[in-house]
């Protein structure tokens, strides 16, 4: 009996592995093929000196509110990716964003870390209508929560007309962990390249470390000719080239 389920447990392990393979797969068709699908953004190939500076899971009514003013000082730019019920509990940051240029983006209601697509779409729907009844603007950017996604999801999500945007890898500043201001800084300036979006966050917790790193951050990276655009700026540049390229390719 021992020798039979010996025999038995790496066969059982191998199948399983071999299920989960293929479900992951299913799951998810990878980077290349969103990319080319046009349904998910994670940067932009451009020569021009250009970034999108993102904030997640805010408003917060500290951090925000100082974040926009590192912001304004340097006229950057910004795009927010807001929780709706954060937006609930400060309409006043919400309009401030809106009526200082800044670009308005969905990260679901609750910030759930887990869900499914009916209850996924839902807390977009409801996010889009708080930040509609505050600023008469409905969002068509989406990020999921930590980056998760799967085909199902991404599907429903094209089909109701949202881009899903992410970040450029290298430049999650992880400023979530508060690792210090001088790493998110670092991670920021040493990895930067043109039509890249960089993750920062400005809810969840004490953004403090974020906001002085921006303070270092932005006027070192508009030395070096850098300008800060939205998501959407960076995706017409995205559109402008394609069509340049396939004028050319004619």
């Amino acid at each position: 009996m021992k020798k039979l389920l010996l025999f038995l447990l790496p066969l059982c392990l191998i199948t399983v592995s071999f299920f989960y393979v293929k479900a992951s797969s299913y799951d998810n068709k990878g980077r290349k093929y969103y990319e080319e699908a046009g349904q998910i953004l994670w940067e932009i190939k451009t020569e021009e000196k250009i970034i999108a500076l993102t904030f997640d899971d805010g408003p917060h009514r500290t951090y925000t509110a100082d974040v926009l003013d590192v912001l304004n000082k340097y006229q950057a730019k910004a795009t927010f990716f807001i929780v709706g019920q954060n937006a609930e509990k400060n309409p006043e940051l919400i309009s401030r964003m809106y009526d200082e240029g800044h670009e308005l983006a969905n990260h679901t209601y609750t910030h759930p870390l887990k869900t499914n697509v009916s209850n996924l779409m839902k807390e977009i729907d409801q996010t889009n209508e708080t930040l509609y009844s505050i600023t008469g603007f409905k969002p068509t950017l989406f990020r999921p929560v930590e980056g998760q996604f799967s085909d199902a999801m991404i599907d429903a999500i094209a089909k109701e007309g949202y881009k899903v945007v992410m970040w450029s890898w290298h430049l999650d500043t992880l400023d979530w962990k508060s690792p210090g201001v001088n790493r998110i800084v670092n991670t920021v300036l040493k990895g930067v390249k043109a039509g890249n979006i960089v993750l920062f966050h400005d809810g969840g917790g004490n953004r403090a470390q974020t906001v002085k790193a921006l303070e270092q951050i932005l006027p070192e990276l508009e030395k070096q000719g850098y300008r800060f655009v939205t998501v959407s700026e960076l995706l017409e540049v995205q559109m402008a080239h394609k069509k340049m390229e396939k004028k050319q390719s004619c």
